[in-house]
């Protein structure tokens, strides 16, 4: 990856990393699926950040209405869909195969 540009923290970005630590067995980001990309993104994501607002603000506040809940959802939909292209993009950029083929 890196005789092609592309950076460490792109071929293997800190949610994989921390993925294969645990022993999932799962392809780096530039080999995978749109779909895939986007559900382990976007699931991350709001996986993340939902529970960074919920110590840092909704406990406190003791209130979490719904609103608060589908901006979560929102920026995880937004945040998935970009990096599954950005990915996708980035693949097709570079004509990268499937992780099957190696």
């Amino acid at each position: 990856m890196a005789a092609l540009g592309v950076a460490a923290s792109t071929a293997a970005p800190p949610l994989w990393r921390v993925l294969w630590w645990a022993g999932v067995d799962i392809a780096p980001p530039l080999f995978m699926r749109f779909a895939a990309l986007f559900a382990i993104c976007g699931s991350g994501y709001t996986l993340g950040i939902g529970l960074s607002m919920w110590f840092s603000l909704w406990v406190r506040h003791r209130a979490v209405d719904g609103a608060s809940i589908a901006a979560v959802l929102g920026a995880g939909l937004l945040f998935g869909l970009t990096m599954a292209t950005y990915y996708r993009w980035l693949a097709r950029r570079h004509a990268l195969p499937a992780w099957a083929d190696y």
